[in-house]
Order: structure tokens, then C-alpha cells, then sequence
């Protein structure tokens, strides 16, 4: 799967070339941009769906009362299956829907390690400088760094394994605020999208960035997290992620 998604050399020198001359924070401001974006996401493999969007007063698209998670959730209960890389319908979509933001669903080509910014921040220093290499990463702006990776898939012993559910729903994240997982039957909002109160998830390295194994991430994600949270890491157990 990894020699498929880096073989793409010559569509991802020129997805380089455009997210080099774009500022992260201008990637939604207009409709090309935004589904220039899209388009190379599904173009890397990402499995798409459109999700809500903000509306006026800090609400949700969706209307719901209370809505626990305004603007980051799909807008169909049936978004795993619907999630498609499919370009003709990713295109009518975003033109037929030019407000919506878009989740892509994780477990099927990529998994997301997702920690507190400031964790996140850390630990991509520590892997640039060590010389690891690191995938995609997006930034959401209500304080939250994205390492886009390789799917673990199921291994042979499903029991090392589980569903996203087994843990939590996506819309429960807030309860768990250290090192997510996101795996299979869940999603993360992908660039570009709006967040209430003028906020964005945008990219800080793009997709030209091949997807990398997670445990080559893992060691120096948990320690930075168990810093961030003022404790020892415990490689053994206490510093593992959480699996959504």
C-alpha cells in the first residue's frame, strides 16, 4: 500500500508545488482552493464524505440542539460507506454543497494519531530532527495536531485489534484528552474545513508527504503527550494511546 501511494511522484511534485505557494489559513477562503484541496486529498487515497458546517452564533449546520460536536461530524449516518476517493463525486459535493466541510474516514487506507497541539508541536520537532519521517499533518485550531499514517489494517490475531467503538465515539473526544487513535469506524475532519467562531483545520505538511507506518511515530508521540500532561511516559502500558 505505501509503494502505491508513494509511486505518485509526479501528481504529488505538483500538489508540492501548489500547498507551497498557498498560506494554510487561505486554503478555504476560496472554492477552487478548497476543492483543489479536496480533490488531492482523494487523489492520495483518503476516503471523503461531506460533513456539517458552521452557522451563525457558534451552531451546527445540522440544526440539532446542542449539537456536542458543531461542525465535525458527517452529515449522513451512513458515512462509511458513502466515504468514496472518487473524483466526479467528490467534485459535485463540494460544488453542490460550497459551505460543507468533509470527514475522511480512518481504517481503510490511513489511520490519524491526533494530540494536544502543543504536544503535537513537540514531538514533530523530535521526529524532523531525528530524521524520521512523518507524514501529513493538519492542524485544527481548537488546539489539536493530526499525524496522518498507514492504516494498521487487522493483523493476523484480531484480538490486538478493535474497532473504533470499542473505546469511544467520535463525538465523546473531549472526554479523552491526551492520545487518540483514530482507526477503524472513525474520522477526522480533513483540510480545509471551518470550525466555529472563525477557526480552521488546515495543513502544516501536505499530502506530497508519503503516509508513514504509526509505530514509527508511536515512542516519541506517547512521550511528548506524557509530558504535556505532567507525567513519566510508561512505554508499558499507562502511555498507550487511546483507539478510536
Amino acid at each position: 500500500m505505501s509503494a502505491e501511494l508513494g509511486g505518485r511522484t509526479g501528481r504529488q511534485g505538483k500538489l508540492s508545488q501548489w500547498l507551497r505557494g498557498r498560506r494554510p489559513k487561505e486554503t478555504g477562503a476560496d472554492d477552487a482552493g478548497r476543492e483543489a484541496l479536496l480533490l488531492a486529498a482523494a487523489g492520495a487515497g483518503l476516503p471523503l464524505a461531506p460533513a456539517a458546517h458552521p452557522a451563525p452564533g457558534y451552531r451546527c449546520s445540522c440544526d440539532r440542539v446542542g449539537c456536542p460536536t458543531p461542525a465535525r461530524h458527517p452529515v449522513s449516518f451512513a458515512w462509511q460507506t458513502q466515504s468514496t476517493t472518487d473524483r466526479a463525486q467528490i467534485e459535485r459535493w463540494a460544488r453542490h454543497q460550497p459551505q460543507a466541510n468533509f470527514i475522511t474516514a480512518t481504517g481503510m487506507v490511513h489511520d490519524v494519531l491526533d494530540l494536544p497541539l502543543e504536544a503535537g508541536r513537540e514531538a514533530l520537532e523530535r521526529l524532523l530532527a531525528s530524521g524520521i519521517e512523518v507524514g501529513p499533518v493538519a492542524e485544527s485550531d481548537d488546539g489539536r495536531l493530526l499525524f496522518f499514517t498507514l492504516t494498521r489494517g487487522t493483523p493476523e490475531d484480531e484480538d490486538e485489534w478493535w474497532p473504533c467503538e470499542l473505546d469511544c465515539h467520535p463525538e465523546t473526544m473531549d472526554e479523552h484528552p491526551g492520545l487518540r487513535w483514530h482507526c477503524r469506524g472513525s474520522y477526522v475532519l480533513v483540510p480545509p474545513a471551518r470550525l466555529p467562531g472563525e477557526a480552521s483545520v488546515h495543513w502544516v505538511r501536505g499530502l506530497e508527504h508519503p503516509l508513514p507506518d504509526p509505530l514509527s511515530l508511536l515512542e516519541i508521540l506517547t512521550d511528548a503527550c506524557a509530558r504535556y500532561a505532567g507525567e513519566e511516559p510508561d512505554h508499558a502500558g499507562a502511555g498507550w494511546p487511546l483507539r478510536h
